[in-house]
């Protein structure tokens, strides 16, 4: 299973603490909105991650799960 952080565009109002606390993968565009790094999330940065989810005002940064599935 691979975690990846998404945003909801419409739900975020550029409040700006997800990329004040996990810098590594959060970085603010012009007008201060969100862009996420592509990828997994690396499991050293999950901690922060949590954390960066967990203060967002608008509940718009979520940590998803998907199944990854072995090559056939």
């Amino acid at each position: 299973m691979t975690e990846h952080l998404r945003v909801d565009r419409i739900a975020c109002r550029a409040h700006g603490l997800c990329a004040e606390l996990l810098p590594e993968l959060i970085e603010l565009d012009e007008w201060g909105y969100p862009i996420l790094a592509a990828g997994a999330l690396p499991a050293p940065l999950r901690t922060e991650a949590t954390e960066a989810v967990s203060v967002c005002p608008t509940l718009a940064l979520r940590l998803t799960t998907t199944r990854t599935t072995a090559s056939q």
